[in-house]
């Protein structure tokens, strides 16, 4: 047979090697054949035709090629002294006994001389029997047989010890059983036309399906715990539990199979040409060895062995992950995963834990180079790859610091990305995309725990190379890019504004904003940001170093003075307060007329600084900057209307700068308004609203001043203003209709603003009552009003008044009653009027008697202690 060359299927999962030769079992006797085999441990038993067993020792050796022999040391031969061939052999090691079925006959014969027993123990009427591998005894020094009898239709069941046996129970069928395997209390019998699970302790069957035992052997088997193992009808390997379900899916063999074994995770099966080999797992045919003439296939706590009429092999398995890799170097994935979540029963739990995740390792590099980055993704993360294999395979992204070798042995065959993608530049754009994507997932997991330097470097890397948007995230939040490689990475793509960001998050912000300077002056070329010099604008804006805040706000005010100011302007209230003294920056701006304005204006209006120089020097330039545009242009133009506006609001809220000072530098200029709100500062009013009535004849602006001079001063200071400015329109020396009228409208306007009185003795005795018809309405309604107002509110505290007196006199207590029968308690007399005083321990006396306070005293006393001896 070893002449036989192996066909091979998907997988190699067993090798066929020779265990006992025909020369050392029968020599030149031809007629000899092999009937059954036993095999327990290193021994081996055969029964042959002739009526003899052999016993033979077998020794497994291991090249260091890893190739596996089996040299069969024969131990003794023995003749059992029938003419009938030797049909069923089972080991029973706990008792060191051998039962040997022959001529219907089970005999116990000791497993190392051969002898049988002394008592001559055996059991008779046996066609074929099996042991219970799953005892209901719990005897450990007894094994539990069930034959087929010789009766029609009859299971025995018997307990064999060292010496002797016992019949415990005896089941009738049906039908005529033709095979039987036990599993506790089950007895899984192939009857004449059916298979069924038959309880023997209860009695209860099930039926299974129908199997004709006439055209094919029936082969019943049992797999494990209350599970088997059965020849199904249209060659079909099929599972049963005791309860009659099948739990797997069946196996698909040959129509006339033979015998049929387990080792897991597979199904061997014999006919006659050939050994299958089908997985459990996935029912798939794994393997084909051409096996002629074979009649025995038995597994021996999981080792196989078949059988010729002439010789003896061993199916060697080949190892689990032997088999794994040959799959995965087939590029067979799933099969390889299916076939290691098999082997998880066969292998210690640490062993298979690391195995499999370097399976799944493996398979994660096979789908990746097969551009299956999904399928990959999952197994990286299932088998915790560490992620630096992968960076590994593209060129340059590791950083030139780390210590990282790659895995021995290789989780893969491939030296770099170049040669997985063969130099396909759309693969490697892929393969380059997934690493993306894997890299930015696995960051911030326990993935990237102790290689975050090697993952953030690369992800770094690979998103310059590709231009990606992310870039820039990736550096402004928390990351851990090795600040070398990721420079010179970033300085060869030309990324300089991502550089910059690099050197601000290490700490560098000098070298920042020294590269950043240098794009916006055209020194260098990154068009990344168009708005960059109002970056750095903001980035020194929130910068805590002052050297250079001090040394790039020159830079920045050189470039546009209203956004260079920002720096100091939009500053961090706190860090103002703190860092910067204000003085220095008004200093530092004096070169920039426009930003020493937009600084002034921030501290005066938005800080609200109370300090008189800068309110001052504010008014100052608005001033100088009114005087240059004025001499520039003939007319108004926006900036000088914007700016007009600027200074009479600063003159008008402000109370801290120079008044004088600012009316000094007015004074000859056309700015009457200023002129007028400078005067109200100083309370002369009159000058005031003669400028604003007579210079410029701007009556609602007079009207205006006197409203905003009087706010928050009362009723009384704002009368005064108002009759002020009716006495300016009255008192020109000249009859103005345009100044008449303005006194009239002002009148008529604002009526609650005057003293009736004092305005008729202020009016022209020819104005008519028609004229001032809606002053004098609203004078006359405004003193009705306010008369009964006054009236209300003294009516409401006469209201107030007489509630006071009310809770008054309910405070003072009860009403005391006071008749003839009651007597002063000094003088004892009755109280003839109803004047009277009453002490606080309630004793009432004439009011005279109480005059006398030494008397009242003594009395009093005197009264009390006779009340109490009473």
């Amino acid at each position: 047979m070893q002449d036989h060359p192996e066909g091979t299927m998907s997988v190699k999962a067993f090798k066929l090697v020779s265990a006992v030769e025909r020369e050392m079992l029968m020599g030149d006797k031809a007629h000899i054949n092999i009937e059954c085999i036993e095999c327990c441990g290193k021994n081996l038993y055969i029964g042959t035709n002739d009526c003899f067993i052999y016993h033979f020792l077998l020794d497994e050796k291991i090249s260091t090629a890893g190739k596996v022999t089996f040299a069969a040391t024969k131990q003794l031969h023995k003749y059992l002294g029938f003419k009938k061939s030797v049909t069923e052999l089972k080991a029973a090691s706990a008792l060191t006994r051998l039962l040997v079925l022959c001529d219907n006959t089970i005999t116990l014969v000791n497993m190392m001389n051969l002898e049988p027993v002394p008592t001559g123990a055996r059991i008779k009427g046996a066609v074929t029997f099996t042991l219970n591998e799953n005892p209901v005894s719990g005897d450990p020094f007894c094994v539990e047989v069930c034959i087929i009898s010789v009766k029609r239709r009859t299971i025995q069941m018997f307990m064999v010890f060292e010496d002797r046996v016992q019949i415990v129970k005896e089941v009738f069928t049906p039908e005529q059983p033709y095979a039987v395997a036990v599993d506790g209390y089950y007895l899984c019998l192939a009857l004449t036309t059916q298979y069924i699970i038959l309880n023997y302790n209860t009695g209860i069957s099930q039926d299974l399906f129908p199997y004709c035992s006439d055209e094919k052997r029936p082969i019943v088997k049992r797999i494990g715990r209350q599970e088997f193992l059965l020849a199904g009808p249209g060659g079909l390997g099929m599972f049963a539990t005791v309860d009659g379900i099948s739990q797997r899916a069946p196996v698909h063999w040959s129509e006339n199979v033979i015998g049929a074994a387990l080792c897991f995770p597979y199904v061997v099966a014999l006919d006659d040409e050939f050994i299958t080999v089908h997985s459990m797992l996935d029912q798939q045919q794994k393997q084909t060895l051409p096996f002629k003439e074979g009649h025995i296939l038995q597994d021996f706590e999981g080792k196989v062995i078949v059988a010729t009429n002439k010789g003896v092999y061993i199916l060697v398995p080949l190892p689990l992950e032997k088999q794994i890799q040959d799959l995965l170097a087939s590029h067979r994935v799933e099969e390889a995963l299916v076939l290691a979540k098999g082997a998880r029963r066969n292998i210690p739990k640490e062993k298979f834990q690391v195995m499999y995740k370097r399976i799944l390792q493996q398979a994660g590099f096979i789908q990746f180079a097969q551009l299956q980055f999904l399928e990959a993704k999952e197994l990286f993360r299932s088998g915790q790859l560490d992620v630096r294999e992968l960076i590994s395979l593209y060129p340059f992204l590791l950083p030139t610091s780390s210590s990282f070798i790659r895995s021995h042995p290789p989780l893969h065959e491939y030296a770099d990305l170049n040669q997985l993608t063969q130099g396909d530049q759309e693969k490697m754009t892929k393969c380059k995309r997934f690493l993306m994507s894997y890299l930015n997932e696995v960051r911030s997991t326990d993935v990237a725990n102790g290689y975050k330097e090697d993952i953030d470097t690369a992800l770094l890397k690979l998103y310059a190379e590709a231009n990606h948007e992310s870039l820039l995230d990736l550096l402004v939040s928390e990351n851990f890019c090795l600040l070398t490689d990721s420079a010179a990475w970033l300085e060869k793509h030309k990324k300089y504004f991502a550089l910059g960001l690099l050197y601000h998050y290490n700490g560098q912000d000098a070298a920042a904003l020294q590269l950043w300077v240098k794009i916006v002056n055209g020194d260098i070329q990154d068009s990344t940001r168009s708005d960059l010099y109002e970056y750095i604008v903001d980035f020194l804006t929130f910068c805590s170093d002052q050297d250079l805040v001090w040394k790039y706000s020159e830079w920045a005010l050189q470039k546009n003075e209203e956004v260079g100011v920002q720096i100091f302007t939009k500053r961090p209230l706190e860090e103002q307060e703190k860092n910067i003294n204000p003085d220095d920056i008004i200093s530092r701006l004096n070169k920039y007329p426009k930003s020493l304005v937009k600084y002034l204006e921030h501290l005066v209006l938005e800080r609200r600084i109370e300090k008189e120089k800068y309110h001052t020097h504010l008014a100052v330039l608005y001033l100088e900057a009114i005087f240059q545009l004025k001499s520039v242009a003939t007319d108004n133009c926006t900036e000088t209307t914007e700016l007009l506006f600027k200074l009479r609001s600063l003159l008008q809220k402000s109370d801290l700068y120079r008044i004088h000072f600012i009316l000094d530098k007015i004074r000859g200029t056309d700015l009457h308004m200023e002129s007028a709100i400078l005067y109200g500062k100083l309370e002369e009013h009159e000058k005031a609203l003669h400028i604003l009535v007579h210079e410029l004849k701007d009556f609602h602006a007079a009207e205006e001043y006197c409203i905003w001079n009087s706010e928050n001063r009362g009723l009384q200071y704002r009368q005064r203003l108002f009759h002020m400015l009716l006495s300016v329109y009255l008192n020109t020396g000249t009859s103005d209709c345009a100044l008449v009228m303005a006194a009239v409208d002002l009148l008529n306007n604002h009526a609650a603003e005057f003293d009736a009185a004092l305005v008729l003795q202020l009016v022209p005795d020819n104005w008519s009552v028609q004229l001032l018809c809606p002053f004098l309405a609203g004078a006359v309604r405004q003193s009705i009003h306010t008369t009964r107002m006054t009236q209300i509110a003294l009516g409401l505290a006469q209201a107030e008044n007489l509630i006071y007196k009310h809770e008054k006199v309910k405070q003072k207590g009860t009403p005391i009653l006071l008749s003839d029968k009651k007597v002063c308690q000094v003088c004892q007399n009755p109280f003839c009027k109803p004047v009277f005083v009453k002490y606080p321990n309630g004793g009432m006396v004439h009011t005279h008697c109480a005059a006398n306070r030494h008397l009242n005293s003594n009395m009093i006393h005197r009264s009390s202690s006779s009340s109490n001896q009473t």
